[in-house]
């Protein structure tokens, strides 16, 4: 390598994220817009039944979100250190950093952050994605990592999840990322069949299909839960040790899983033992007095003569109405 400027010829200015991800805006804009739409329309909802049905949608809404949300966040796994590492390939130079690794579904998020930020006459802050999706290569990226020349600790930390490494830890989190994808996505299927039987309103295969949505989420759970359980290979930075555990996505994931578990349950439930109750809670005791009240409102007329032709009149107007025959 030749030097430039007195510095190693690294790629100018540091890859930092924006700190947004843009798939979460659109999904969060997306659902925050039907949130919206649905309380400019609640002052229509007449009666008590307001407040159950402003309940049902914040509460379909959320689950939908955080099932479409969970299959593009990075932080399943996640881990901090705080070392004295090189920065630089052939240097000697020494700084004092914070080293992150995060773990989603669909590859790594590898974090430096300097402290402070300015050392060395450079800015330290550093946010790398290596995806390891159906449509990406692992390899390929970190290859291009190692041609851009990124710092030693995110090359050396990306290099434990190449196909390469002996520590098989690209494998067994590619595998478990695409299966617990693939189980997310049929949640988010078993989401929507379950909003549409409550809008019918079918309650309970409603309530078949969120016990199912949550088994689905609670699956790809464990799917996550097999590779992070698998021995890894120690990520050492002198004495100091980058070790992950279970990031908000995973727990986010556990927490809706378990609130559509109890959901589902509920439904079923009152269906069996409380019909009226799970009614009132879906807005259907008033549709079921109209009912009850226009199929008694009337009755057959009492026949005066073989000859007389019975019609359906009023509880109002009840008298005997007789057709001549001719």
């Amino acid at each position: 390598m030749t030097l430039w400027n007195g510095s190693f010829p690294f790629y100018p200015g540091a890859n930092a994220c924006f700190p947004f991800d843009t798939a979460w805006a659109v999904i969060i804009s997306v659902f925050l817009s039907l949130l919206a739409t649905f309380i400019i329309i609640l002052p229509g909802i007449r009666g008590r039944g307001r407040l159950f049905w402003f309940l049902r949608v914040v509460t379909g809404l959320f689950v939908g979100a955080v099932v479409l949300t969970i299959q593009f966040t990075r932080d399943w796994e996640t881990g901090w250190v705080t070392a004295n590492t090189s920065y630089k390939s052939f240097s000697r130079a020494l700084v004092n950093v914070d080293i992150g690794l995060h773990i989603g579904l669909a590859g790594v998020n590898i974090t430096l952050v300097g402290n402070p930020v300015n050392q060395v006459h450079e800015t330290i802050n550093y946010n790398e994605h290596f995806a390891w999706s159906f449509d990406a290569d692992y390899d390929h990226s970190y290859g291009e990592g190692l041609g851009k020349g990124l710092p030693s600790p995110i090359l050396y930390v990306a290099e434990k999840f190449t196909t390469q490494s002996p520590c098989s830890m690209h494998r067994q989190y590619r595998i478990s990322g695409h299966y617990a994808s693939l189980t997310l996505w049929m949640a988010f299927c078993t989401w929507l069949i379950s909003i549409l039987l409550f809008s019918m309103p079918i309650l309970l295969y409603g309530g078949y299909m969120l016990l199912l949505t949550a088994a689905l989420m609670l699956f790809s759970l464990l799917f996550f839960f097999t590779a992070r359980n698998t021995p890894k290979c120690p990520i050492q930075f002198g004495p100091a040790s980058l070790k992950t555990d279970y990031g908000g996505s995973f727990w986010l994931t556990l927490a809706t899983g378990l609130l559509c578990l109890l959901l589902g349950l509920a439904v079923i439930i009152l269906n069996s033992r409380h019909p009226e109750k799970l009614k009132l809670v879906f807005n259907l005791d008033e549709r079921k007095g109209e009912e009850e009240v226009w199929d008694k409102s009337y009755v057959p007329a009492q026949p005066g003569s073989s000859t007389q032709d019975v019609l359906m009149v009023p509880l109002g107007e009840l008298c005997e109405v007789t057709a001549t025959q001719l």
